[in-house]
């Protein structure tokens, strides 16, 4: 009951303590993994009695479990407690112009399904071909999993482009034809059966930097992608950095010198380039060119004249992005900054030497795998368990 002159979910109120209690237990072990009953107490400061009631209300919501006992000391083996891996489940996709990856994990962030569906596997009708791609990739991975769309709490959608806030339209993607619907999220909501995020690629290659890469406690950096398409997250005082109309970092129409203006504006169908500005001076496509027609862009940047040139671009684009935001670090990822490597960081330091600009940290990333699908997990899961540990 709650107390006189108060509702309940009032703050200080009995329950609202608890769920404050069963959330802190909760996140340690998402940080820890299994814990004992006395190290759980230690690291809340939980009295023995509390720290009891908590994990077994924990447990008889399914949210916890044992797992096995901690011997090895004195007295009886203690037993483990550990996040009920069933508790929820979660989608993250990566989109992108031929196809869509999927996968899903469990509460704890463990992959238990993926799949790959090409564009060409679908109709072609625009209208449909988006939800009909999302549906098969995420079922795919759910039949893997063993899973249905009733198991998902969340799914998060990673796509080069913004969501505008207004209107709820993609912007600047306008290679991804049939994804342009101010109705899209609702529309993959009702495929998928649970709330989806439409986040931007590149944003989410930043969270996952942040969560488990270079960007690992920095509040203010940038990510800068170089790809076939260039982009950057923006990222102050631990915030994303989105602009009014979701645009901010799309770097790739910068203009600077020695690139033509991208004209048109954010909706302009034009190559991959956008038309100009900094994409059209250090994509890959562009990178393979200065050396040839490079297949790749790590045998362009074998060339050391052509790694110079690279660099020196690169810095140009940098010194306008610092010269705004200010950021302690800038972490350069993508197809062309994994192809440089060390050497192309350095270089790009160099370049920076002697501006004057305050000089933050250059570090190429070294994540494993796909940073993007890495961020749309990082990003699921803390939307599902907000909702999923929520014992109030």
């Amino acid at each position: 009951m709650a107390a006189a002159g108060s509702t309940p979910g009032t703050p200080g109120t009995p329950s609202v303590l608890r769920a404050m209690n069963d959330r802190a237990v909760l996140d340690l072990l998402v940080a820890h993994g299994p814990l004992t009953r006395t190290r759980i107490g230690e690291l809340t400061g939980l009295s023995k009695p509390t720290t009891s009631q908590l994990l077994g209300r924990l447990e008889a919501a399914g949210l916890v479990h044992t797992t096995g006992s901690l011997s090895g000391r004195p007295g009886p083996n203690a037993l483990l407690y550990e996040i009920h891996p069933g508790a929820g489940h979660v989608a993250a996709l990566s989109a992108d112009p031929t196809g869509i990856t999927a996968l899903v994990a469990d509460i704890t962030g463990t992959v238990i399904g993926q799949a790959r569906v090409e564009a060409e596997a679908v109709a072609e009708d625009v209208r449909h071909r988006t939800a009909q791609l999302v549906a098969e990739a995420v079922d795919a991975a759910l039949r893997q999993a063993g899973l249905g769309h009733d198991d998902l709490r969340a799914a998060v959608i990673g796509t080069p482009g913004a969501i505008d806030p207004h209107t709820g339209e993609l912007r600047y993607a306008p290679h991804l034809p049939g994804w342009h619907s101010r109705t899209l999220r609702d529309d993959l909501a009702a495929v998928l059966g649970t709330p989806v995020d439409i986040e931007n690629d590149v944003n989410l290659a930043a969270v996952a930097e942040q969560y488990e890469g270079a960007a690992q406690d920095h509040d203010n950096y940038v990510l800068t992608w170089l790809d076939d398409g260039v982009g950057a997250a923006i990222v102050l005082g631990g915030n994303l950095l989105r602009g009014a109309t979701g645009g901010a970092g799309e770097i790739g129409y910068m203009p600077l010198p020695g690139a033509p203006l991208a004209h048109g504006g954010p909706e302009a169908t034009r190559g991959p380039d956008g038309g100009g500005g900094f994409q059209s001076l250090v994509s890959a496509p562009v990178v393979r060119q200065l050396a040839g027609g490079a297949a790749t862009p790590a045998d362009a940047l074998a060339d050391d004249a052509v790694l110079a040139e690279v660099a020196r671009r690169l810095a140009t684009g940098i010194a306008a992005i610092v010269a705004v935001v200010d950021p302690e670090l800038v972490v350069l990822s993508g197809s062309v900054a994994r192809a440089g490597g060390d050497k192309l960081c350095a270089r790009v330091e160099e370049e920076l030497t002697g501006l004057a600009l305050p000089r933050p940290q250059i570090r190429i990333s070294e994540l494993d795998g796909d940073p993007i699908l890495s961020g749309a997990l990082r990003s699921a899961l803390t939307r599902a368990r907000d909702q999923v540990f929520d014992t109030a």
